[in-house]
């Protein structure tokens, strides 16, 4: 916790998190202030205290080619329809924005256990899907390829280490454009740093790459990382779509979960190549989620260090070949 304020901040953002503060909030003193951490986001976070109240304060990082132009109005859509927290301070311009602070406690707690986790999920996102539809973007598919060869280029691996999953993407791509369907507002990210529970009810958070997207997508993704069983993902995906699925909805899923997959090890390698972690590897070999979740409870693996995301590709890039279960986030990132 910083005890001098704003010192908090860096140079370059602290005037900016100033003005934004005061125009949200006018002369109301702010108290403490503290630097948040956790998630793969290049984002920049803070709880703030006003009053007798929490804000969050986000501030994006540079802007990528990856970047999505669209995650304010999508945010601001969300919030409207209740989903995420509301919004105190928004500039776009500056990519800084207040929020309200939710006081989330672990999802582990959701009362009913997974199964009832599972239906709030299902429900959560359909409403997400109901909403105005957000911007579009980008195809998905296309996304998910650039990130691969973004990867591909860096040097990480060995030439020819990745070629096998280079013609698994074509083929996965041609399916999963000659299956597209309607798109709707998506928020492409839910992991479990995203998905927040107070006590009473689920928000999501970290808008950053919400667009309109394959109705597919979020659902292969909270699948991947909440429902470990069959029952759970029927219980999910009856909530999520208000029937149970049937065999056309589960092999369009099966291809879409194998290209998130492979998006969350693009995300996780090119953490690796910025800082340098190393060169030219040619052992693609990978824990089990078992044995990986093992290794952090007993220190061998540090959450969000360079090799931990490092070792998470390898286990992505399994799961994009294989269909093995892919690694939850939660606790690792």
């Amino acid at each position: 916790m910083s005890k001098d304020g704003f010192d908090v901040f860096s140079i370059a953002h602290r005037e900016t998190a100033r003005s934004a503060l005061a125009a949200a909030f006018g002369s109301a003193p702010v108290g403490a202030i503290t630097a948040m951490t956790g998630g793969a986001t290049t984002a920049s976070v803070y709880r703030v205290e006003v009053g007798q109240r929490r804000y969050l304060l986000r501030i994006e990082g540079e802007p990528s080619p990856l970047r999505n132009p669209h995650q304010y109005v999508s945010m601001r859509i969300a919030t409207e329809a209740g989903i995420a927290p509301a919004i105190r301070y928004l500039d776009e311009a500056a990519r800084i924005v207040v929020i309200d602070f939710v006081e989330h406690q672990p999802l582990k707690t959701y009362p009913g256990g997974p199964p009832a986790l599972a239906q709030a999920l299902g429900e959560l996102f359909s409403r997400v899907q109901a909403t105005a539809v957000f911007p579009y973007y980008v195809n998905y598919g296309d996304i998910v390829a650039r990130l691969f060869a973004h990867v591909r280029r860096t040097g990480l691996f060995a030439a020819g280490v990745l070629d096998a999953h280079v013609e698994r993407l074509e083929l996965l791509r041609e399916a999963y454009d000659a299956g597209a369907s309607r798109l709707v507002s998506s928020h492409n990210d839910p992991t479990p740093n995203n998905i927040l529970f107070d006590g009473e009810r689920l928000w999501l958070i970290d808008w950053e790459s919400a667009c309109c997207n394959d109705p597919l997508v979020d659902a292969a993704i909270v699948l991947n990382q909440f429902a470990r069983s069959q029952e759970l993902e029927d219980v999910l995906l009856t909530a999520w779509f208000g029937r149970a699925p049937d065999e056309a909805l589960l092999s369009r899923l099966a291809s879409v979960r194998a290209l998130t997959c492979l998006f969350y090890a693009g995300v996780m390698f090119s953490a690796s190549a910025a800082a340098s972690w190393t060169k030219d590897d040619t052992d693609l070999s990978a824990p089990t989620p078992e044995q990986f979740r093992l290794a952090i409870d007993e220190g061998r693996l540090i959450r969000g260090a360079v090799g931990t995301r490092h070792i998470l590709g390898k286990m992505y890039l399994a799961s994009f070949l294989s269909g093995v279960a892919a690694p939850k986030l939660e606790g690792a990132v």
